[in-house]
C-alpha cells in the first residue's frame, strides 16, 4: 500500500507577531515528536512573499518606455546642430536689401554712458561695470564732443600697470613709472592720464545716415565698434560694434536670401578662420594671461591643456572680475582657477549652470558658429579637430565637478610646470602692502589677503577632459572674419584678414614692452611640452580644412 504525498515543512524565519510564532512552533522538533504524523505547512512571511514577487517581475517584459524610439534621429539632430533655429525676424526689414538698412536702425541710445576727461580711472570703472555699457565715452566735458573711449582693454593696461606686471616702451617709461607709483598710493588717477596707457583701434565715427556696407567696411578693416553720430550737428547717438551687427544679421537671416544661403556651409568650405592663434596653458598663473591680451593686442585668449586641447577662454571682459581687492590674488593662481571662477560667477548672476562653449570645427556650419558667437557675446570661436575615439583621453573629473581653491589662497610665486619657479615679479612686493587702486569706489574694504601657499587641491589644466570637451586647437573664426565674409557677398573688397591681424599686433607690441619672460613660441605644430603660452603659427594664411 503506497503512502500519500505529503506536503514537505516549510521554515519560515522567526517572527515577531503571533501568528509567526505559533507556526514556527508547530514545526518545532518537540511538536514534531508528538505529532510525527502531523506536519502542518506555515504560509510565508511577507519578506519571502516581497522576495518573490522580485523573482517574478524579473521574468516581466520591459517597459515600453525602455522601447521607444526617440523623437529626433542621429540625421535630425545633426541638422538641427548645423542649422539652429533663428529667431523671428523684425517685420519692418521683410523684402529689404541688407546693403540698404542704415546704421541708426541698428544703434541704441541706451548703450551711451559718458564720463569727462578729468573723472578718475575708479569712478569710470564703477560705471562700466555696474553699466554693462561695452564701452564708456569721454568727452572734455558735458556736451563737448567725444575724444575718446574707456573699455575693458584699458582696465586691464591699467591693472597691469599698477601692479608692476607691465610696462611701457622706453619714450613713456619714466611717465608711466610716476603714474603706477601714484596709483599705489591710494592718489585719484584721471583719464586724461592713461589714454595712451593701451594703444588700441583709434576712434572710428559712422553718419547714422550710412548703411550697413559701409558699416562692414569699416569694421572689416579690423574695429570692433563705431560710435554713431548725426552728421549735421554732430550728436552721438549710439554705438555699433561687431557684434551688434552679427546679431543683426543673424536675427534677421530669413529676411536677407544672400546671407542666409552662406549659413548652411561649412567653415572649410567657406575658407575662413586663421591658423595663426595665440593660447595659453591653463597652468599657467592668470598674470601671464592678462598680460598676453595687452601685448598681442587680442580681445580673447584660448586656455588649453597640456594636449593643446581647448579647456576655456579668457577675455578682456573678464578683468572687471579683479577690481576688488580680495580678487587681486587671483592674479597668482592659474588660469583654470580663473575659468572655474568666471563660470560660478555668470551662473550666479544669470541663474543657471554655464559651462565653455567657445568651440568649433572646421566642419562646423555658418550658422552654427554664428549661433555660438551671439549666445556667448564672444568676437572669436576657437576651431579645434574633430573629436574622435582616438583622440580622447582617459576619464577625468569634469569641470563642473571640479573643487575651487578660495581666492584668498594662493601660491607665493610663479612656478613652472618642472616645478621650478620663476623669479618674483613686482607684484609680489607691492600688490599686498600698496593701496588698492581701486579701493576709493568700487572695491570692498576688507582687509587685504596675503599671498600664501593653497590649502587645498588646486584644478589642473590635465584634470579637465579637453579632449572629449572641444579637441584640439588649431585656429580662430572672429567676427571679422566673418563680416568681409559678408562683405564679399555684397560685392565689397576689403583688407585681408591676416593683414588686419598682424597690423593690430604689430601696434600693440610696440606699445608696450614685457616686465617678464613669456617664452617664446613654437612654429607649424610644435607644441610646448613645458605647457608655457603656445602660438600655432602656419604658412597659410587662412584655414583651408
Amino acid at each position: 500500500m503506497s503512502t500519500p504525498n505529503r506536503d514537505p515543512p516549510v521554515y519560515s524565519p522567526p517572527s515577531t507577531s503571533a501568528s509567526s510564532r505559533s507556526s514556527f512552533d508547530t514545526q518545532s522538533p518537540t511538536g514534531n515528536a508528538r505529532n510525527p504524523s502531523l506536519r502542518i505547512p506555515s504560509m510565508p512571511s511577507a519578506a519571502a512573499q516581497h522576495r518573490q514577487s522580485f523573482h517574478e517581475l524579473r521574468g516581466l517584459p520591459p517597459s515600453p518606455r525602455s522601447q521607444r524610439q526617440p523623437s529626433l534621429s542621429q540625421i535630425a539632430i545633426q541638422d538641427l546642430i548645423d542649422n539652429p533655429p533663428m529667431n523671428h525676424p523684425d517685420p519692418k526689414f521683410a523684402g529689404r536689401e541688407w546693403q540698404t538698412v542704415k546704421v541708426s536702425e541698428l544703434a541704441n541710445p541706451d548703450d551711451l554712458k559718458f564720463v569727462d576727461i578729468d573723472t578718475g580711472v575708479e569712478a569710470a570703472t564703477k560705471l562700466l561695470i555696474e553699466s554693462g555699457a561695452p564701452v564708456v565715452l569721454i568727452r572734455e566735458k558735458e556736451g563737448s564732443p567725444v575724444i575718446g573711449t574707456f573699455d575693458a582693454r584699458d582696465l586691464n593696461a591699467y591693472l597691469l600697470l599698477v601692479v608692476g606686471l607691465s610696462k611701457p616702451d622706453d619714450e613713456h617709461a619714466e611717465d608711466f613709472i610716476q603714474l603706477a607709483r601714484r596709483a599705489r598710493e591710494g592718489k585719484p588717477i584721471p583719464l586724461r592720464e592713461i589714454q595712451d596707457l593701451s594703444k588700441k583701434e583709434p576712434l572710428t565715427f559712422l553718419d547714422e545716415d550710412a548703411d550697413l556696407i559701409k558699416a562692414i567696411e569699416t569694421f572689416g578693416r579690423g574695429v570692433h565698434r563705431a560710435v554713431v553720430r548725426n552728421q549735421e550737428t554732430g550728436t552721438v547717438t549710439g554705438v555699433l560694434s561687431q557684434s551688434r551687427l552679427i546679431r543683426f544679421l543673424w536675427d534677421n537671416g530669413r529676411s536677407f536670401p544672400v546671407l542666409e544661403q552662406l549659413y548652411s556651409q561649412h567653415l572649410r568650405d567657406l575658407k575662413i578662420g586663421s591658423n595663426d592663434v595665440v593660447s595659453i596653458n591653463g597652468d599657467r598663473p592668470l598674470a601671464e594671461a592678462l598680460t598676453l591680451l595687452l601685448n598681442e593686442g587680442i580681445s580673447s585668449l584660448a586656455v588649453v591643456d597640456h594636449n593643446h586641447n581647448v579647456v576655456g577662454n579668457i577675455s578682456n571682459v573678464d578683468v572687471k572680475l579683479l577690481t576688488k581687492s580680495s580678487s587681486l590674488p587671483l592674479l597668482r593662481n592659474t588660469c583654470i582657477h580663473f575659468i572655474t571662477v568666471i563660470l560660478s560667477t555668470r551662473g550666479m548672476i544669470e541663474g543657471k549652470d554655464s559651462f565653455p562653449v567657445f568651440h568649433v570645427t572646421p566642419l562646423s556650419t555658418l550658422a552654427h558658429t554664428v549661433a555660438k558667437l551671439v549666445a556667448t557675446k564672444s568676437h572669436r570661436m576657437w576651431l579645434t579637430e574633430p573629436v574622435s575615439p582616438s583622440s580622447s583621453g582617459p576619464p577625468t573629473p569634469s569641470l563642473h565637478t571640479a573643487t575651487m581653491v578660495p581666492t584668498s589662497s594662493h601660491s607665493s610665486s610663479f612656478s613652472s610646470p618642472s616645478g621650478q619657479h620663476h623669479m618674483t615679479p613686482p607684484l609680489a612686493a607691492s600688490a599686498p602692502s600698496a593701496p588698492d587702486p581701486f579701493a576709493s569706489t568700487i572695491a570692498d574694504h576688507s582687509p587685504k589677503t596675503p599671498f600664501i601657499t593653497p590649502t587645498g587641491p588646486s584644478i589642473s589644466a590635465s584634470a579637465i577632459p579637453g579632449a572629449r570637451i572641444s579637441g584640439r586647437l588649431v585656429g580662430v573664426v572672429s567676427l571679422t572674419d566673418i563680416l568681409i565674409l559678408f562683405a564679399r557677398a555684397g560685392g565689397l573688397d576689403v583688407a585681408n584678414p591676416i593683414d588686419i591681424r598682424n597690423r593690430r599686433r604689430r601696434s600693440s607690441s610696440s606699445s608696450v614692452r614685457k616686465s617678464f619672460d613669456l617664452g617664446t613660441r613654437p612654429q607649424g605644430n610644435a607644441l610646448r611640452p613645458s605647457g608655457e603660452l603656445a602660438r600655432k603659427s602656419s604658412q597659410a594664411g587662412s584655414l583651408n580644412g
